[in-house]
């Protein structure tokens, strides 16, 4: 008994060190994932200037709270002696407030988001053992980043993922832009970001594009794993139409890529055609999905795991040497 009082004493100091309360009805079983309603918190804060929601924000939520204000909004610093104010007056404009009022209807709670990571989680315990479980919590960050990433925590902006149709999206970004903005790219983006904040990339002089190309694919082909997607175009939120082309036309997509030395090119042009959102790109002569470097790297780290049957996620994630990969891949081949 005394041992258990002493692992529970441990655990919530662990929590108050991070700014963040377990709080009535926040507490998980082991190994699961509960995402923590920050979003809720701050709206109801804006709506009632309430004293003890704003005391929950900057006691109960210190980390989030100042990630949010400092980071997220630049909007001052949370020692600021007016800052609760200016957040509330922040919040208030007309159109944050609508947008609070139709996250909380689009987001009545978070069940799939928890589900899914929960899973992944697990999965990528069991193939890293060393992998550290952030502590999750949802916000509203004005349509600024999708997925935040600090220590050992990790924010999911819930108005970035509202659905591509969803209204005030028409007013602030291109269609193209909002196809990524959908309630199930949510965990697959946790994911990416996570992965990518632990093995980011290792830009040196002689980054050519192929590089990038089986990096980001390499972490999109986890993430297909963790979560069990059919194909790799699931996995990066491509359509059936637009995964379907990409297979139709793998051979003529890698011989363009190599016929017009984009292999090994190392102008940043380059990299954008290939590697950066856009409504789509010009490629034999049609339009083809944005993305298609990432694709096209995915499937060479599948080639390459086909041919290595034995090595692990962990080794895959750790393993930089992707011009090697790239000639063990036998990408192609047959």
């Amino acid at each position: 008994m005394k041992l258990r009082i002493s692992l529970l004493i441990i655990i919530s100091m662990l929590l108050a060190s991070c700014g963040i309360s377990t709080g009535k009805g926040t507490e998980q079983k082991e190994g699961e994932i509960s995402v923590l309603r920050y979003d809720k918190l701050l709206s109801e804060y804006v709506r009632s200037n309430s004293f003890s929601a704003m005391q929950k924000l900057t006691m109960d939520y210190r980390m989030p709270t100042k990630i949010l204000i400092e980071d997220v909004l630049a909007i001052g610093t949370v020692k600021d002696d007016t800052i609760s104010q200016r957040l509330q007056k922040f919040y208030s404009d007309t159109t944050l407030v609508r947008l609070m009022n139709d996250v909380e209807t689009q987001f009545p709670n978070l069940d799939a988001v928890e589900e899914g990571l929960t899973k992944g989680f697990r999965k990528l315990k069991k193939e890293v053992p060393d992998t550290e479980v952030p502590l999750v919590y949802s916000q509203i960050s004005a349509f600024n980043e999708s997925i935040v990433l600090v220590d050992s925590l990790l924010g999911i902006s819930l108005d970035k993922y509202m659905g591509e149709d969803y209204p005030l999206y028409k007013r602030f970004y291109y269609d193209y832009q909002c196809r990524s903005m959908r309630p199930e790219r949510i965990v697959p983006d946790c994911f990416s970001f996570y992965l990518l904040s632990r093995y980011d990339m290792d830009y040196h002089e002689g980054t050519c594009l192929i590089d990038l190309m089986i990096h980001s694919g390499k972490i999109n082909y986890v993430v297909q794993n963790l979560l069990d997607y059919d194909n790799i175009g699931e996995a990066m939120g491509y359509s059936k139409e637009e995964n379907d082309w990409c297979r139709e036309n793998e051979k003529a997509i890698w011989d363009y890529i190599c016929s017009n030395d984009h292999l090994h090119a190392r102008d940043p042009m380059v990299f954008r055609y290939y590697m950066k959102p856009a409504p789509a790109v010009e490629m034999l002569g049609c339009q083809a999905p944005a993305l298609i470097g990432i694709w096209v790297g995915a499937r060479i780290v599948a080639s390459y795991m086909k041919k290595h049957k034995d090595m692990k996620l962990k080794d895959l994630l750790e393993f930089t040497d992707y011009h090697t990969m790239l000639s063990e891949s036998d990408y192609l081949a047959s």
